[in-house]
């Protein structure tokens, strides 16, 4: 992840099994599966990828993966997941530590098929850099999925949690504290959309991310299975449809570079 995100790393990791998180894993697993099929292997680069819950889902079916994080205990954890695996999954995942930045420096333009960079942006202070990065490593006719926080619905969470003062200043802001306890930014649709294609990479499809759960609390637990299928279901279809996906929590953007 990143310097900003380590004041709150213990809190994510604290409460990776709640609902909120795990609905936020298995939405954006659906969409990225949508656009990245089994076949052909693609060499995929997740860009901040933490615990590697979206990484680990791509080795498993058959992608090589390289997972950049600067924390070692997310990377360890990630680790700890990977050896768990069989040995054809396993031998899919290479892991580094580093900054997200210098993805361009460990390869070479055009080196990978897909990208990934989830939950990143949102940290730093200069996105644009990490950005350029992307855009670099992208090989030609692949694709950049980026999950950053919904700057055009910042006043739902807070509002729908009663807190007035924050929602009110939330309308016209591009930062918030998160729940996580840290100080973090929002991207605006229109405005990221720009950004990517400046960068020679076309918007092909966004969704939104928790249109229905952001609300829930921060170690709500897991309910059944059944009923967490049904709400993933939800989810899934609510971040695809309009009106609901304007007002989710999270905006996921796939990008493709020209070919």
């Amino acid at each position: 992840m990143t310097a900003g995100f380590a004041g709150g790393e213990e809190r994510w990791r604290a409460r990776l099994g709640t609902l909120r998180q795990v609905v936020r894993q298995e939405v954006v697993a659906r969409q990225v599966a949508f656009h990245v099929p089994d076949l052909p292997p693609r060499r995929v680069l997740d860009a901040g990828c933490g615990q590697g819950t979206q990484a680990l889902a791509l080795a498993r079916r058959g992608h090589l993966v390289t997972g950049l994080d600067t924390s070692a205990q997310l990377l360890g954890d990630f680790r700890a997941a990977v050896e768990r695996e069989p040995q054809e999954v396993a031998g899919r995942v290479r892991l580094i530590r580093g900054e997200a930045e210098a993805a361009a420096e460990l390869s070479g333009p055009g080196s990978f098929d897909v990208v990934l960079c989830h939950g990143v942006l949102m940290y730093l202070p200069d996105p644009g850099r990490l950005l350029d990065t992307l855009a670099r490593v992208v090989a030609p006719a692949g694709i950049v999925s980026l999950l950053v926080r919904n700057g055009d619905a910042l006043a739902m969470r807070p509002g729908l949690l009663g807190d007035w003062g924050a929602a009110r200043e939330a309308f016209d802001g591009v930062t918030y504290r998160n729940r996580i306890g840290v100080d973090a930014g929002a991207d605006r649709l229109a405005g990221l959309t720009a950004e990517l294609a400046r960068r020679q990479l076309s918007l092909a499809q966004w969704y939104g991310v928790r249109v229905f759960t952001d609300a829930a609390g921060n170690d709500a637990p897991l309910p059944d299975q059944a009923t967490l299928e049904a709400i993933v279901d939800c989810e899934e279809r609510a971040g695809r449809t309009d009106p609901y996906r304007h007002v989710a929590a999270l905006l996921h953007l796939v990008a493709t570079r020209a070919g």
